[in-house]
């Protein structure tokens, strides 16, 4: 008979859980109700086969239900935009930068908030006055975690861009039950009615003791590792962590939360050996059970309960509870048994990389590595190391589309020092700081000094030509075949076959990046918001026209889209750069993507401002692989005139062509007509200036005669791009029209075989798509 709670149900329901995240569209509440109720009898009631299946229904169905739920608590679309005077507190620790300030807010339920707000979690960003010289933040910078306010905020229902290797923001605010996201009204009155408090509030304060009492720069790492506020790093910090593959050590890990279990056990332990007539009342193992509990609740309210810690916290709940019932549990058991109650609890937790890592790391270690500790502390330390690496090789790959070759080396290091001597030194410090202010400086100087000692050695491997290994997006099936290969050279010694099983990795590791044939090309158009970016590639080079928005101190589309897509697309270097003109939402991405692409030629506006850039002369041409690129505008007389004097770009081949305009208007269009008859038919053309009514001369849409409109123009932008007639001109022409807010990155490739499209949001159906919802969707 099959246990209730064992690994094979558990695995029932995580894929339950699993099968139902991956469904284009929610099935009806109703169905998702009547699939629970046989689920959980067939799971308590059963046996055999039946209980896993029962726990696979029951995972369906909760899944289903608890998505349904939160979408359904999301600000309506028809209250978009709109402003409304909110009341609530501040969760978790606000982020302050510069320019802004960013932090999430749950709203009261007082009857005198609107009814679509009332307990809501909104994430929310207050920004400095843009005319305003004062960078000094004001007011904003009185929000602190556990304070509250009352403001008035401009909210728009959850949304984000779509595009490859760029992470699902609308998946990630479904997980975390954000209702909406927006921005304080400075214009409006605002009030704080609390500074800080709870758990929140003392977290803010311990970080702020560290920051008074460590010298900088250590005391970023100090934080992340003594309460796992990682607000203080920065983006360098970051490109080093996970070039060294040791992003899971900086912030609080479940390691962590073990070792605070492991030492209040040993402490309750210590407590009833000085004392024995407490063994009367309880005794001794089942005490120092209950420490070790509590020891690593308390760590994980210190860590803000992420996920690796609460993880941990109910592997230990459960061997305490085996403990005091005095059964035995092995950690298989105690994981499985982890993974049911966070998923009964919570299903949406499988929508986050955290989950997936934290169980499926300590899954592969209770299955690889021998039980009793049969082997040498140093030789089951590498064992576990190879372990994790192989094991954890495939998810890294698939959620982070990377791998750290330096990862296992650096893991070496900073697994014992960082764990064992950083850790415990800044844990000290907290406990020290929390009995009397001041008493942790000691122990908190003291871990900033061992962390800066390591510290070098992983900035110069992360430096190390090899260090990040960038993997293009791989086929569905890439992943199954992985695993099954790390699985198949996990196994014992003397299995056969190890060599083939290296080969299963090959479809992640090395994918298919579907390059064009020579005399080919494809176009794709990212999706940046209110901006352009357009990757070009043919058969052995890539090109790039315009990098994307970019806001001070803000959003940045060539960091966060541009040079994530490039990377999933398989681009391993740009042959040239095409900055249309410099207007931020054009150029602003530029300097993020030249830190990543360093290389290939720039061709720019004469106003563009773009150090060491040649300029986009009409006439101007090249080729690569059979295809040609050539400027048709600006000519050398043509003075600078910001939008007018974009760069204008025809790419032909023999199986089609595109023309890209920039953001010229229609006086320019005329022009492109008038200079160049005969010469702009074109398959696909970007649309001018993302749409606007001043654009799309109906001279140009008939010369070109497009197949293909495309428009890239940011959701709800204020400037009603695009506009009506301008669609409506491009479609009575016969071209269909795209628009990046829509549908994502278009993906158009001109083949042989004539035309192909793909759009992000329809290739990639989700059910938490925000697109499809506010259409009115199923």
């Amino acid at each position: 008979m099959r246990p209730p709670f064992g690994p094979g149900v558990a695995l029932a329901l995580v894929l339950g859980v699993l099968a139902a995240s991956r469904l284009p569209a929610l099935p009806p509440v109703a169905g998702l109700a009547a699939l629970l109720l046989p689920g959980a009898w067939a799971w308590s009631r059963q046996r055999d086969w039946w209980r896993p299946a029962g726990a696979f229904a029951v995972g369906a169905a909760l899944f289903g239900l608890h998505a349904a739920w939160v979408l359904s608590r999301q600000l309506p679309p028809a209250l978009e935009r709109g402003d409304f005077e909110v009341t609530g507190t501040v969760v978790q620790l606000p982020v302050h930068e510069p320019r802004r300030t960013r932090f999430l807010l749950r709203v009261d339920r007082g009857e005198a908030i609107p009814v679509a707000l009332r307990g809501r979690l909104l994430r929310l960003s207050w920004y400095d006055d843009r005319a305003s010289t004062d960078a000094t933040g004001g007011k904003r910078l009185a929000i602190e975690a556990g304070s509250r306010w009352r403001f008035t905020v401009r909210l728009r229902a959850p949304r984000g861009l779509r595009n490859p290797g760029q992470g699902d923001s609308e998946k990630q605010m479904l997980a975390a039950r954000v209702a909406a996201t927006g921005y304080v009204r400075q214009a409006e009155p605002v009030r704080q009615l609390r500074g800080g408090a709870g758990i929140d509030g003392w977290r803010q304060r311990m970080a702020t003791a560290i920051d008074a009492q460590v010298p900088r720069p250590a005391a970023r790492f100090v934080r992340a590792l003594a309460l796992g506020d990682t607000r203080g790093l920065g983006d360098v910090d970051w490109d080093t962590l996970r070039a060294t593959g040791l992003t899971h050590l900086v912030a609080i890990s479940g390691f962590h939360v073990g070792l605070v279990a492991g030492f209040a056990a040993l402490a309750v332990a210590a407590g009833w050996w000085l004392l024995p007539a407490l063994g009367r009342c309880v005794p001794r193992p089942q005490a120092a059970a209950v420490g070790a509990l509590l020891g690593a609740t308390g760590y994980a309210a210190v860590a803000g309960f992420a996920l690796p810690t609460v993880r941990t916290v109910l592997m230990v709940a459960m061997v305490v509870l085996a403990r005091l019932w005095r059964r035995p549990m092995g950690v298989g058991d105690s994981l499985a048994l982890a993974a049911i109650a966070l998923l009964l609890v919570d299903p949406l937790a499988v929508l986050t990389a955290g989950f997936w890592l934290s169980f499926a790391g300590v899954a592969w270690l209770v299955w690889c590595l021998p039980a009793g500790g049969r082997q040498p502390v140093v030789g089951g330390f590498l064992a576990a190391q190879w372990v994790a690496t192989l094991g954890l090789l495939p998810l890294t790959a698939v959620l982070f589309g990377q791998a750290s070759l330096a990862g296992p080396l650096a893991n070496l290091v900073a697994i014992p020092w960082w764990s064992l001597v950083v850790v415990p030194l800044a844990l000290a410090g907290t406990g020290l700081e929390a009995l009397h202010p001041g008493w942790g400086g000691p122990a908190w100087r003291l871990a900033a000094t061992c962390f800066d000692a390591s510290w070098p050695l992983f900035e110069s491997l992360a430096d190390g030509p090899v260090a990040l290994w960038w993997l293009p997006e791989a086929a569905w099936f890439a992943l199954p075949l992985a695993l099954l290969g790390a699985f198949w050279l996990l196994l014992p010694r003397g299995v056969p076959g190890k060599p083939l099983a290296a080969l299963l990795l090959l479809p992640l590791l090395w994918p298919d990046r579907a390059l064009p044939r020579p005399g080919e090309f494809e176009l794709v158009m990212l999706d940046v918001g209110q901006g352009t970016a357009v990757v070009l590639r043919t058969a052995r080079h890539a090109f790039l026209y315009d990098a994307g928005p970019a806001v001070p101190e803000g959003f940045d589309a060539g960091e966060r889209v541009v040079v994530p897509a490039l990377h999933a697309l398989g681009v391993r270097r740009l042959d040239g750069i095409v900055v249309s003109h410099g207007d931020a939402d054009h150029a602003g991405g530029y300097r993020a993507l030249r830190r990543s692409f360093p290389d290939g030629p720039v061709f720019a506006a004469s106003d563009a401002r773009i150090g060491g850039a040649a300029p986009c002369l009409a006439g101007s041409a090249w080729q690569a692989d059979g295809v040609e690129f050539r400027f048709l505008h600006p000519d050398l007389y043509f003075p600078a005139m910001g939008n007018e004097s974009s760069c204008v770009l025809q790419v032909r081949s023999a199986h089609g062509s595109a023309l890209l305009v920039g953001d010229v208007g229609k006086v320019v269009e005329r022009m492109l007509v008038h200079d160049h008859p005969g010469r702009l038919d074109s398959d696909v053309v970007l649309v001018a200036h993302h749409g606007s009514g001043g654009s799309s001369d109906p001279a140009l849409i008939q010369a070109t005669g497009a197949r293909l409109a495309l428009v890239s123009a940011g959701h709800g932008n204020r400037f009603g791009h695009p506009a009506p007639d301008v669609v409506r001109r491009w479609t009575l022409a016969g071209a269909q029209v795209p628009v990046s807010a829509r549908d994502g990155a278009v993906r158009v490739r001109l083949l042989r075989g004539g035309i192909r499209v793909h759009t992000q949001r329809a290739g990639r159906p989700r059910l938490w798509d925000a697109v499809r919802r506010a259409d009115g969707a199923p």
